[in-house]
């Protein structure tokens, strides 16, 4: 018997959960449940892996701690991007044989969203188009390779390259020295489609609990997942916490760190100021190492967010550590009120390789992408369900990429992690 709706933990304070359209809310899990894949965790991936398998017949069942699109999938930049992080990698380990097949998967969570968007009436404010800049001469050089190499990919209608003295028309800044729109790109309310997605999901025939954080996994013919007030037994487990993963910590503990990104949310700017700094309404990423990235709201805020904090503390004040980033592009919007600011953790990997495979014969794993989980999280959802049904090439192709831990535990991993990081902070301000 279903329980009624409970309210387990509020999705944190943000511009996307005050502006949320679906209400929905489920029961906390408190007895036993025969299920054929239990999904844990209801952010992008496991709400996409579990609609996936839904479309496909499976009767799924998913356990969330918190609420749906609690995490990083309800509070990130909602920049769809393309490409793969950890390319260098991959392609050194693989060479050139799986190149198509991973630029096509680097792409395809677009395809996805925009079906179902369609498809199930989402209203995420979907949107296309979106410039990567550059902030040092070698990262211009840098976007003319990027160009040069999608164009080999006939994707030359929708790319281009533009020169700087261009772009404070386009973005009404004169900060960067080149950019490269890619209008395949673009942007979208992340919690919304997350919320969206849930309720396609519901509609055909998957259970969702929050409020039921995952204690405890007995592998075996069928798995046994236990909550503190309940339990699932399926035949197949997918593991979808990315930052906030706890579990199976002897082959997942110590690859998978979380680094806190942090977004503020201007009051709604008048059309002329729009037309000023992004007419084209572009989400913008810069090219660093730790970059800012920004975009227009549907209702003409300037969501502004950044600056990655891998010692997992959180700033005392949101605000007022990304005010300076957010004038320094844009100085004449310092008289400009915030009205939201907030911050989350997203799943960073050492080498960006997202780490995805499998325990044993039936617990699949996807998580740590590294600030590219809108749209891969959604691919990564297919290949998933591709994997439950027994055709896992595409998830052996990163299985099989290693991944070293950093020893000594989470705590001490991440602190190692920050200290890298800080290299690569001081060789973008350089």
């Amino acid at each position: 018997m279903r329980l009624p709706a409970v309210n387990p933990e509020p999705h944190p304070s943000s511009y996307y959960a005050a502006t949320r359209r679906e209400a929905a809310e489920f029961p906390v899990l408190s007895n036993e449940v025969r299920s054929d894949v239990c999904v844990v965790g209801a952010g992008f991936t496991g709400i996409a892996t579990a609609l996936t398998l839904a479309e496909r017949g499976y009767n799924v069942t998913v356990l969330e701690h918190h609420r749906v699109g609690w995490g990083a999938s309800g509070r990130s930049g909602g920049q769809m991007l393309g490409g793969l992080p950890g390319e260098a990698a991959l392609e050194k380990y693989w060479g050139r044989s799986h190149a198509d097949t991973l630029f096509e998967l680097g792409y395809r969570g677009h395809d996805i969203i925009a079906q179902r968007v369609r498809e199930y009436g989402i209203d995420c404010d979907l949107k296309y188009g979106a410039i990567d800049v550059a902030l040092r001469p070698w990262q211009a050089e840098q976007l003319k390779r990027m160009h040069e190499a999608l164009c080999l990919r006939s994707m030359e209608s929708q790319v281009r390259l533009v020169p700087a003295g261009e772009l404070p028309e386009l973005l009404g800044t004169d900060k960067y020295l080149g950019g490269l729109v890619n209008m395949r790109n673009g942007h979208l309310h992340p919690l919304n489609l997350c919320l969206g997605e849930a309720r396609a999901a519901v509609d055909l025939g998957v259970s969702i609990y929050e409020g039921s954080e995952v204690t405890g996994i007995e592998h075996g013919p069928q798995v046994l997942v236990r909550t503190s007030q309940g339990s699932v037994r399926a035949d197949t487990v997918v593991l979808a916490g990315n930052g906030y993963q706890h579990l199976e910590p002897a082959v997942l503990g110590g690859k998978v760190f979380p680094a806190g990104s942090y977004i503020v949310a201007t009051e709604p700017l008048d059309s002329r100021e729009v037309a000023q700094i992004n007419p084209l309404a572009l989400a913008v990423c810069d090219m660093n190492e730790v970059p800012d990235y920004f975009r227009f709201s549907t209702d003409n805020r300037l969501l502004f967010g950044g600056r990655c904090n891998y010692s997992g503390r959180e700033p005392r004040n949101i605000e007022r550590t990304m005010l300076p980033r957010l004038r320094k592009i844009y100085p004449n919007l310092a008289d400009k009120r915030i009205e939201y600011a907030w911050g989350g953790n997203i799943g960073i990997v050492v080498n960006r390789v997202p780490l995805l495979g499998r325990i044993g014969a039936n617990v699949f794993y996807a998580l740590g992408y590294s600030g590219h989980g809108v749209s891969l999280s959604h691919a990564f959802g297919e290949v998933l369900a591709d994997a439950v049904a027994g055709n896992s090439g595409k998830m052996d192709v990163f299985a099989r990429i290693p991944h070293r831990k950093i020893p000594f535990g989470q705590k001490f991993g991440s602190q190692m992690v920050a200290l890298g990081m800080l290299y690569y902070r001081l060789r973008d301000l350089l």
